[in-house]
């Protein structure tokens, strides 16, 4: 981790659970945790533990029984549904494992449309910013191209840039190199770990993958609704 590096985000009590089979399941308990600027975390557990729950609810996709979450220093649980997708849209980027490309947009379009979305600022630069993207993540020379004409690596690689184009400070990955090959996952891991490291972002990955989680700076378990940090 970054010395005197600035929080970011910072979980307070954090609790979540669903109803199973007539009984309550703890899928997040109490849960204490601060990340950082700069700083690569990864998130572990089984599945079904609550890893992306955690991201979800970080996002402000997802809203905790109890608890508090603070990133940049707002409190997300205290602002409405649409404040949440907002200040989503303004503060956080998230790449999902799906890609979750919009198939009837061309590649230049998927990466510009949240800047164009959140207007002001980012949109009048948003030409400028996505092209610069598209050439950070190899693809400029694919910008009309349509996602179905993409690999899967190259997609990942769009929606990463697209998770960029507002210039957040906290990344979210859920398992972004789940559907890839391993040389297509070696690279989307490189272009998140350069991206972070370089511009001072804070990046909190879901993942699997003993050899993702070997390049954060922390690693933390989720098990049995404790969220940990990993021993070694």
């Amino acid at each position: 981790m970054p010395a005197q590096s600035a929080e970011v985000v910072r979980l307070e009590k954090l609790s979540k659970h669903y109803v199973e089979g007539g009984q309550l399941r703890p899928i997040l308990d109490a849960a204490d945790a601060t990340f950082c600027t700069g700083e690569l975390v990864a998130i572990r557990g089984r599945s079904g533990t609550g890893k992306s729950t955690l991201l979800n609810l970080i996002a402000g996709i997802d809203e905790p029984d109890s608890g508090r979450i603070f990133v940049d220093g707002q409190c997300v649980t205290d602002l409405s549904q649409r404040r949440r997708t907002e200040f989503r849209r303004d503060h956080i980027g998230f790449v999902f494992q799906f890609f979750n490309l919009i198939p009837t947009l061309t590649v230049y379009e998927n990466v510009a449309l949240p800047a164009e979305l959140a207007g002001g600022a980012h949109a009048r630069a948003v030409t400028t910013r996505a092209l610069q993207l598209l050439d950070e993540v190899g693809l400029a020379a694919r910008r009309d191209s349509f996602p179905d004409k993409l690999s899967g690596g190259e997609q990942q690689r769009v929606a990463i840039a697209r998770a960029l184009v507002c210039d957040p400070r906290l990344v979210l990955a859920d398992e972004p190199t789940g559907n890839l090959d391993e040389a297509n996952s070696k690279l989307v891991m490189d272009l998140l770990d350069r991206v972070t490291r370089r511009d001072g972002r804070s990046l909190l990955i879901v993942t699997h993958s003993r050899r993702v989680a070997a390049l954060a700076d922390r690693v933390f378990n989720i098990t049995h609704g404790h969220l940990e940090p990993d021993a070694g």
